[in-house]
């Protein structure tokens, strides 16, 4: 899978069912508009499935709709289902899967019938603990195959509007355009990488699931080189395992009239993208860190793609500092103290004084808290050399309760411009530890 959080990537390659029809919208609707929740560039939104709403991960990058993680949904019920293996990102081997036909799926208004799905067997291939939230699936061509189809990373919706001429010349209207093509149900880019003063042209797949700004194969292409300032990295987890590789700053980027200066930009290793069936000239990715600067509508039908600036276009790209990637394993139950207001039965009320309130008593009350641990030190980080471990458990950040932030929280922290000290107190084999690193600049 993929793509900090960790950077959460899927892919998975077979061959499409053009047979089936894609969204279509219900009755006399023409158009809707769904909030999504956004979480480290990454774009969620609900969708049912045989009448059991899900939450997905919206994902240009994928070419078909996968599911996972459905221990808690076993009301959902998948029809003509065989067994097939999964392989994409990742050194490891394919893992055992589902194919499953005649499903349907609802977006809002919308309805997709017919819907092949791919299900993923194994309980440990989630996306859930990487992001804080439960994720289901991944949705991707599609999705977006029949209608012009708008993300909004700054209202953070999603509109939906019927392909017709009509929208097409309000969208033209207030949209720069850039052409793109879809081949292998995915789409893609012609831009341009500059490093070490020259110009290199690039076909990058247009991946919205990946919340990196760029991914490129140096392995792929003569021109590219990894810069001589680098560090390794733990990029995110496919199909088939881990993917790795190395993270650096390139002098800048360029998509149609839109460039970046210093991008942070990750270079996946030969063994992760190994079983990755390349389009012809592909050099890499462009993801959300890029994509969230702007408001999009993907136009697949006629091969375009429109952008609109947001004020995050000129934010400066940012990378985790610290070294450690965190992800939630489960909740426990936490007890808090709540001040408790409370009046008197023998208080009378008077006009002048009102009633009496005593705030002197307290009360407790237990809630689920998600658990947070370490997933993965990065060598000579400033978390590997203050001592921290794979599998510490954090209880404190900064003096505050670990419990009171969400994993969106957290992972911000580590990706602060300043050179902030940071302070983690942690469990390890049920003794407290506490560790203090500063973050600092290696790019």
């Amino acid at each position: 899978m993929k793509k900090t959080i960790v950077t959460i990537l899927f892919y998975l390659f077979v061959f499409p069912v053009f047979a089936q029809q894609g969204f279509r919208f219900e009755k006399d609707v023409k158009k809707i508009i769904v909030p999504f929740k956004l979480i480290n560039n990454l774009v969620f939104v609900p969708i049912k499935v045989n009448g059991v709403e899900l939450n997905f991960l919206l994902d240009t990058g994928v070419a078909e709709t996968i599911l996972f993680s459905l221990e808690d949904k076993k009301e959902v019920r998948f029809f003509n289902a065989e067994k097939i293996l999964l392989r994409g990102l990742g050194g490891q081997e394919a893992v055992e899967g589902l194919k499953s036909t005649n499903n349907i799926l609802e977006f809002s208004s919308m309805k997709y019938r017919n819907h092949m799905l791919y299900i993923i067997l194994d309980p440990d291939f989630n996306l859930s603990s990487h992001v804080g939230i439960p994720v289901n699936g991944i949705i991707g061509y599609h999705f977006f195959r029949n209608n012009l189809v708008e993300v909004n990373y700054k209202k953070r919706n999603v509109i939906v509007y019927e392909d017709n001429k009509q929208n097409l010349k309000k969208i033209e209207k207030k949209y720069k355009k850039i052409p793109i093509t879809i081949e292998k149900s995915k789409p893609y880019m012609l831009s341009s990488v500059f490093q070490d003063g020259e110009r290199i042209p690039s076909k990058l797949l247009i991946d919205i699931g990946n919340s990196d700004a760029l991914w490129l194969f140096h392995d792929r292409s003569e021109l590219i080189k990894v810069p001589a300032k680098n560090f390794e990295d733990f990029l995110g987890r496919g199909f088939s395992g881990d993917v790795k590789g190395k993270r650096a700053v390139i002098k800048k980027f360029e998509m149609g009239d839109f460039e970046f200066n210093n991008p942070v930009v990750a270079f996946p290793d030969s063994i992760s993208v190994k079983n990755v069936n390349m389009v012809p000239d592909r050099k890499g990715s462009v993801g959300g860190e890029i994509m969230k600067r702007f408001a999009l509508v993907f136009d697949y039908k006629n091969n375009q793609l429109y952008l609109k600036k947001n004020s995050d276009y000129t934010a400066p790209f940012s990378y985790n500092k610290s070294g450690v990637e965190i992800q939630q394993n489960g909740l426990q139950w936490v007890q808090e103290t709540v001040r408790m207001e409370t009046v008197p039965l023998s208080s009378k009320f008077n006009e002048s004084d009102g009633i009496r309130v005593f705030t002197n008593d307290f009360k407790y009350k237990f809630q689920l808290k998600p658990i947070y641990e370490i997933a993965h030190v990065r060598q000579n980080s400033p978390a590997a050399n203050a001592g921290l471990l794979k599998g510490d458990v954090l209880n404190r950040i900064n003096n505050n309760p670990i419990n009171k932030l969400s994993l969106q929280e957290i992972n911000a922290l580590f990706k602060e411009e300043e050179e902030n000290w940071i302070t983690l107190e942690i469990e390890r084999d049920s003794e407290i530890l506490k560790f203090r690193f500063q973050l600092y600049n290696i790019l």
